[in-house]
């Protein structure tokens, strides 16, 4: 029989297994020995978990502790215990615990055998030196809300450096089941047909509507969205998509009541201009900010306290608040003409929209000499077809894909041709770029559209011939117009937004 360093008797097991939540054992690559952590939950003040020896009952009497003394304790009270005991031969032993020496091995993996349902593996606990952590909730419904999302993130990472884990989670995608987890994919379809998309969002609008659907679908799927928590354990959770407020608000405020975790704060961050839909506000949560007045107002309706708005605008990449060069060399740096006036025209992120349509139209219209950007996206085909096209003298085209650096190519800009996206609008603001606007998905964007009009920063058409007349005038005879558009364009534009939204979700981060 090899020698052991402290045969473990059943007893012992027993007593520890009632007593604690679990072991885990870690292999040590090149070491004999094995390595493991070991602890006990406790109320009050924390303690060590003793063999039989505490109770007279193993060989010594003593009460030694069966794994040595405690090498640290957690923010939450937990015990730390560190061992490496040598692995035993089988054997059988006597002695008055009435022991038997079986592996420690066979002894510590015991409880992960266990078929009954309290036992579950250990999770590596926080220590105090540990970053904070905040969760941010999205989902791929069109590009704006991971947008959004990566937004905030950037801002966290510009003002406060590693000082804040950020996680960015689609709760509905990684975690639901069926059919939850098919929201993105049910949105694609939705939107390619604008009677259905404008039938759901009306329908569901109302409070009596949504407030029980979302009520259901929390007890539904509330194991699973509380996972998310305990897998993120955040410090402070922040929604920017308008069906993650009311269910992880219902979870995370049960998870607190259970005592699952700590009190939090939950904030939603708005990523609608002026008409959103109803679910985007709810009145638990602590925080809420918005981008406009009519999107305040909205929230003051639905229930919402004056304390719980904010005001700020949309949250915009960081990249946007930077100070640019001039037109000319920026323009330069783009491998653009410093002197003809630049078109910048944007497919979004799947190069949907009258693109081509719109590039054949400028073609045929103009008659003077300019450049146009076109940004594709990831629609490679669209790419490949206007790169074959043949252009007319004195029209400069640049074809593009999916780009990284937009701020450049808009700053470098003097007309933006694109859809109602509220990013792209707030973006196009801070620029200082008139926009025409050439569609819209219902509802919720197409309510951008007064905006941008009344504000007198940009105009709506849909024929590509009418887009291409309106540009003929802005670079002809009706150019001061577009310099007075670009003023109001800059006046209007929020580039501080980001971070104020960020120095204030800083403070609600749970101590």
């Amino acid at each position: 029989m090899l020698p052991c360093a402290s045969p473990i008797p059943i007893a012992s097991l027993n007593q520890c297994i009632a007593h604690t939540r679990g072991v885990e054992p870690r292999a040590s690559l090149g070491l004999k020995p094995w390595d493991w952590q070991f602890w006990v939950p406790t109320r009050g003040p924390p303690r060590p978990c003793r063999g039989p020896e505490a109770q007279g009952v193993g060989p010594a009497g003593g009460g030694r502790d069966l794994l040595g003394p405690p090498a640290s304790t957690s923010e939450r009270g937990d015990v730390f215990f560190q061992g490496k005991p040598h692995l035993p031969n089988l054997s059988m032993g006597g002695g008055s615990g009435q022991g038997i020496g079986y592996s420690s091995f066979f002894l510590i993996q015991a409880p992960r055998l266990w078929p009954f349902s309290w036992w579950s593996p250990p999770k590596k606990l926080r220590t105090e030196e540990e970053k904070k952590r905040i969760l941010i909730l999205m989902s791929d419904t069109g590009g704006g809300h991971r947008a959004s999302a990566q937004a905030l993130k950037a801002g966290f990472e510009e003002l406060y450096g590693d000082a804040y884990k950020i996680d960015v989670l689609d709760i509905w995608t990684d975690y639901t089941p069926w059919p939850c987890n098919r929201l993105p994919k049910t949105y694609s379809f939705l939107v390619k047909y604008p009677f259905l998309w404008r039938l759901g969002f009306l329908t569901s609008q109302p409070r009596f509507v949504h407030v029980p659907v979302t009520t259901a679908t929390a007890a539904f799927v509330g194991p699973q969205v509380s996972r998310a928590f305990d897998e993120t354990r955040p410090d402070l959770v922040v929604s920017v998509h308008p069906l993650m407020q009311i269910v992880p608000v219902r979870v995370l405020r049960q998870r607190i009541r259970n005592g699952l975790q700590k009190a939090i704060n939950f904030a939603t961050v708005v990523t609608d201009l002026t008409r959103c839909h109803n679910t985007w506000y709810y009145h638990r949560v602590d925080r809420c900010f918005v981008a406009t007045e009519a999107s305040k107002r909205q929230a003051l309706d639905m229930g919402l306290k004056e304390d719980q708005i904010r005001l700020y605008g949309l949250p915009i990449r960081p990249a946007f608040s930077r100070k640019y060069p001039p037109k000319e060399k920026l323009r330069k740096s783009l491998q653009m003409d410093p002197r003809k006036p630049a078109i910048l025209l944007v497919g979004g992120g799947e190069g949907m929209g009258p693109v081509e349509r719109t590039v054949e139209a400028l073609s045929k219209v103009l008659d003077v000499e300019f450049q146009l950007v076109v940004v594709c996206g990831r629609n490679h085909k669209l790419v490949e077809r206007l790169k074959r096209r043949e252009y007319p003298a004195g029209m400069q085209v640049h074809v593009k894909g999916f780009v990284d650096n937009m701020p450049e190519f808009m700053f470098a800009s003097d007309i933006m041709i694109t859809k109602a996206g509220p990013g792209t609008i707030s973006e196009a603001l801070i620029c200082g770029l008139p926009m025409i606007l050439n569609a819209y998905i219902p509802c919720q964007e197409e309510a951008n559209i007064p905006y941008v009009v009344e504000n007198e920063v940009g105009l709506f058409e849909r024929n590509p011939h009418k887009v291409a007349l309106i540009v003929k005038g802005w670079l002809g005879d009706q150019a001061g117009q577009l310099r007075a558009m670009a003023q109001r364009c800059r006046k209007l534009g929020q580039p501080d937004a980001l971070f104020n939204i960020v120095r204030e979700l800083s403070s609600m981060v749970a101590a």
